[in-house]
């Protein structure tokens, strides 16, 4: 892959806000035996089901291996605007190893490479081997014909970094200050990285992110721009919550700070389910750890947020996790409705993918 000599905000491109129109959607399906249990068959269910939601709306290209290709052509079959294709990954967060796309005023499309390093390499990454997540990102450009830029060595995930494509950035301090990713520089040179690959001006650093997040608290599971100058947040009323803290840091942060041009933002408080959702005992069973790999336990919390959602062209795809959280499910949905009325929002059963370790958003990459 051959990559463009100087940088997406020399070149005059930028991140764009996901809420703007797409070409398409990138998705990977499912396979890893630690992150996807019994054979990855609940999870797969959950997957064809946001792609079925997915394809009527914006083009998906869904990367699959030899051993789970056939899996994907059978369940999918007859599902228009997808494209299957593949290669080959360690895992399927197609939104931390895909390309970053970013674009110009006249509409062309390139890609950004990050180094990945499973959310923290040999200090505190979730698996010990991830060169096939790496090379995800160059090789999707060179395969559908995209121009890009090579950020690497620096770390960064698409989950850390949400855009509001008028030049300012949501990250958490949690996430991009964590000593498995680039502690080599500091934050103002992470920042200035920030902005030169995705051409923005200014970074807005939320403190904390989703309670037991094992991404180092990405800032997609806990707050996303859903149009310029406002964001909603994840929130929950009660004290003794353990996301109450990190939420409360958030909120007093974003009510503190502009952004690019200079605007206060307007912060609408998202509710996390009510009954915290965690590993059961059955679940545990079904996975099949790797040497190196990090595990899971009974009871664990798992880190459910209703912002891990998806925008696609003219709707929401919205987790939803059901059981004794079918009440909060209903009022999430409810919440994006009356603050998004021109898009659909549709709710789509998200468990199988949370007990992975991510959600709808975690699992989708858009192509601007």
């Amino acid at each position: 892959m051959h990559f463009e000599s100087s940088t997406p905000r020399a070149d005059g491109f930028f991140m764009p806000a996901e809420f703007s129109a797409h070409r398409g959607c990138i998705l990977i399906w499912p396979e890893r035996p630690g992150s996807w249990r019994h054979g990855a068959k609940a999870a797969r269910e959950a997957f064809g089901a946001l792609i079925r939601a997915i394809c009527p709306q914006e083009h998906v290209y869904l990367a699959v291996n030899a051993r789970s290709r056939e899996s994907a052509v059978q369940m999918l079959a007859g599902t228009e605007n997808l494209t299957i294709f593949d290669l080959d990954s360690d895992d399927a967060w197609a939104r931390d190893i895909a390309p970053t796309f970013v674009t110009d005023r006249h509409g062309a499309v390139r890609g950004v490479n990050w180094r990945f390093n499973a959310w923290g390499g040999e200090i505190d990454g979730l698996y010990a081997s991830w060169a096939r997540d790496d090379a995800f990102a160059p090789a999707f450009l060179e395969a559908f014909g995209y121009r890009g830029y090579n950020a690497a060595p620096f770390v960064l995930e698409g989950g850390s970094v949400h855009s509001d494509g008028e030049g300012t950035l949501l990250v958490t301090e949690a996430c991009l200050l964590s000593a498995g990713r680039n502690p080599q520089l500091s934050r103002e040179e992470i920042a200035q990285t920030l902005c030169d690959y995705l051409g923005a001006q200014t970074v807005l650093w939320l403190p904390r992110g989703i309670y037991n997040d094992e991404t180092n608290e990405h800032v997609d599971n806990v707050c996303a721009f859903i149009r310029p100058a406002e964001v909603v947040l994840a929130w929950t009323d009660n004290p003794n919550d353990p996301q109450y803290a990190l939420s409360a840091a958030c909120l007093s942060y974003l009510e503190s700070v502009r952004d690019a041009k200079g605007r206060r933002l307007t912060v609408h408080k998202l509710p996390i389910p009510d009954v915290p959702v965690c590993v059961s005992e059955e679940e545990l069973r079904g996975y099949d750890f790797a040497d190196g790999e990090d595990t899971r336990e009974i009871g664990e919390r798992l880190a459910a947020s209703y912002v891990n959602f998806y925008f696609a062209n003219g709707a929401i795809l919205l987790p939803a996790f059901g059981g004794e959280n079918a009440a909060a499910d209903a009022r999430a949905a409810q919440i994006m409705r009356k603050l998004c009325p021109d898009r659909a929002v549709i709710s789509i059963y998200a468990r199988d993918i949370l007990t992975g370790g991510g959600n709808i958003h975690c699992i989708t990459q858009q192509i601007p």
